[in-house]
């Protein structure tokens, strides 16, 4: 309970309005109809974090069906106590990253900027922002998962290198060298 002046309210009411809760009570109970409630409003976002941490659409859609898949698993773990959009990216996170890690041999191919469009979703949002997304898929792999994790998500260093295996110090390297590539190519055109 959170105490505020004249009242009390449930925390969970401060996240969410009372019908997402609602929707994702009766997901977490096995309603299959919210769960597609649930699905329907939050595909784009998924995907779009996806795509910005695999660098290919195809890739991408693999990865936001498995979120899903293990979505339906995991939605009894979410209590509330963060906004669900906030649960849900670092659900997503954890997944497309272990999804990227299963499918390690796709990386190893040479990565062509041109086979690879960025999503045309009304979630893309301005042209800006359909150039960022351009410029982050031609980071090389590591770069563009701290880039994504850190600046975009807003993760800390400390949890990107626990999710990565990766160091501290590597993170934050990355992370630099992903400024700097983006910078040197946005200063280009």
């Amino acid at each position: 309970m959170v105490e505020q002046p004249g009242n009390i309210v449930e925390a969970q009411q401060r996240f969410a309005s009372r019908k997402d809760i609602d929707v994702i009570a009766a997901a977490q109970q096995g309603d299959k109809a919210a769960y597609k409630q649930l699905y329907e409003t939050y595909v784009g976002r998924v995907y779009a974090l996806c795509l910005r941490l695999t660098g290919e659409r195809t890739m991408a859609e693999d990865a936001t069906q498995e979120v899903f898949i293990q979505l339906w698993r995991k939605l009894s773990n979410y209590n509330g106590q963060s906004q669900f959009t906030t649960w849900l990216h670092s659900v997503t996170s954890n997944i497309a990253i272990s999804y990227i890690r299963k499918q390690k041999g796709w990386f190893q191919r040479t990565f062509n900027i041109e086979d690879s469009p960025v999503m045309d979703d009304s979630d893309a949002g301005s042209a800006g922002d359909v150039e960022l997304d351009r410029y982050i898929l031609r980071l090389p792999e590591r770069a563009r998962h701290v880039f994504v994790l850190h600046a975009i998500e807003g993760y800390r260093h400390e949890e990107i290198a626990d999710l990565l295996n990766m160091a501290v110090g590597s993170s934050k390297a990355q992370f630099h060298r992903a400024k700097q590539l983006l910078t040197e190519w946005m200063d280009d055109e």
